[in-house]
């Protein structure tokens, strides 16, 4: 079934017009830079707040790299071969079809994805509306570009979200400890990449308004 699944959507994409399955092919690797970026501005924008927001921003790229490493693992387990070289009377995937040995259970790109979108979510929950269908784009493109099965990348968003979501949830109080830490270290490279903090900012302006 999941093999007619993956035959439908291929069909479908080859029906699409060529700048759409452009698009599909771009974005398919492109999301990974855009979630590389939204890590970024959510660890500058944490340097300005308190040390738990933080050690969430830190710990965010942290936890995809760690369902990366998950995925990989169960990869090397499963050895599920690429429905471009596997499903028969399918048509030609967009995109190059993988060698042999980069199997196919579950996708990598969705794994990252789903760890992504819950990350960064739980670090910026403000960006939650536009993670989380991001997540969900970026997979479906793995199947519409012909690389994946349509199981790969449900199985792929799912393991990315649980690792992250553990992965930050008991993470978040030993590193905010160390943010706190690094906040109380004198001036250098240290304090400037863990930021000042919500409190430091307020407690420097009141002591600067009692000096005056």
């Amino acid at each position: 079934m999941d093999s007619d699944l993956y035959r439908d959507i291929l069909g479908f994409a080859h029906d699409t017009p060529e700048w759409f399955q452009f698009l599909a092919e771009v974005w398919t690797e492109l999301g990974l830079l855009v979630f590389a970026a939204l890590f970024i501005a959510g660890w500058w924008r944490a340097r300005t707040l308190p040390s738990g927001a933080m050690a969430a921003a830190v710990l965010a790229p942290l936890g995809t790299g760690v369902a990366y490493v998950c995925s990989e693992a169960l990869k090397s387990l499963v050895d599920e071969d690429r429905p471009c070289r596997a499903v028969a009377r399918a048509a030609a995937p967009l995109v190059s079809c993988p060698p042999v040995g980069d199997w196919s259970f579950p996708s990598n790109h969705s794994t990252i994805a789903g760890a992504a979108a819950v990350g960064l979510a739980l670090a910026w929950p403000r960006l939650a509306w536009f993670t989380v269908p991001m997540a969900l784009l970026m997979a479906l493109s793995r199947v519409f570009v012909g690389v994946h099965y349509p199981h790969d990348v449900a199985a792929g968003l799912l393991l990315g979200a649980l690792v992250s979501l553990v992965f930050v949830r008991l993470g978040r109080r030993p590193m905010t400890r160390l943010v706190d830490a690094l906040r109380g270290a004198e001036a250098g490279l240290p304090r400037w990449l863990s930021g000042t903090g919500a409190d430091d900012l307020v407690t420097g302006a009141g002591v600067g308004r009692h000096r005056r």
